[in-house]
């Protein structure tokens, strides 16, 4: 009986065994295609953010001919808000709907198409703006022989309406010379849409110039304020 027992504890023991290898062999295998499929999904995932951060790049490049054509006429300024709330909406749904990159796709078109519609609409009102601007530059600037003799511009009063930050950026303008917003934004630590707005605001009060040849446009202090910033205190007293 003994016998019988200690028999049937080897084969027992034997199956173990040999179960207990092929566990062991089945656990490897198991091990290494997860280590294959890790490394695949590894490489999915660097592809889909490099692909990711050049749909960001898109954006930020969209972004920017938002602004310019929103700069060129109150006309369109509506549209130019929409767009750019569009964009915002679109980035932040980069982050929540990674995976679908074919959406994003579709309505980064859609905004170019809007774009290009915008552009096309400026068209036939570009030559009008720019009768209206040359009109406005020829009523904002006075000779400084005619306004010091009759009224002597005040440097605290010609200031007094500018906080602390548009003073810095007309003393930058002053003393480095033409610079775009995004130059600006770099000097003065703000963000790109307040750097915009900031220099929008200078260029219609009638502070600087501003040259639209290019994109972005670069803004140049005024010659009548270059030099009133530059006088002594007492002659502006």
């Amino acid at each position: 009986m003994t016998e019988v027992l200690l028999v049937v504890v080897s084969i027992l023991l034997a199956i173990t065994v040999s179960a207990a290898i092929e566990y062991y062999r089945q656990l490897s295998k198991v091990q290494k295609e997860y280590e294959k499929a890790r490394m695949a999904v590894d490489d999915i995932v660097l592809s889909f953010n490099r692909q990711l951060k050049r749909e960001a790049e898109k954006l930020e490049f969209f972004a920017q001919r938002t602004e310019a054509l929103s700069s060129k006429t109150e006309a369109t300024a509506n549209r130019m808000q929409e767009t750019a709330k569009k964009l915002q909406s679109a980035e932040a749904k980069i982050d929540a709907v990674a995976q679908d990159r074919q959406l994003i796709s579709t309505r980064l078109d859609e905004i170019d198409q809007k774009l290009h519609d915008a552009v096309a609409s400026q068209e036939t009102i570009a030559s009008k703006i720019s009768g209206i601007e040359q009109q406005a530059q020829q009523l904002l600037t006075i000779p400084e022989a005619r306004v010091e003799a009759v009224i002597p511009i005040k440097r605290e009063k010609a200031l007094a309406p500018l906080t602390e930050t548009e003073v810095s950026v007309l003393e930058t303008l002053s003393s480095e010379g033409p610079r775009t917003a995004p130059e600006i934004k770099e000097r003065i630590k703000l963000s790109r849409e307040h750097t915009a707005r900031l220099m929008k605001k200078l260029y219609q009060a009638g502070y600087l110039e501003r040259d639209t040849g290019k994109i972005p446009f670069k803004y140049n202090i005024k010659k009548e304020m270059e030099k009133l910033l530059k006088k002594p205190e007492s002659q502006t007293a």
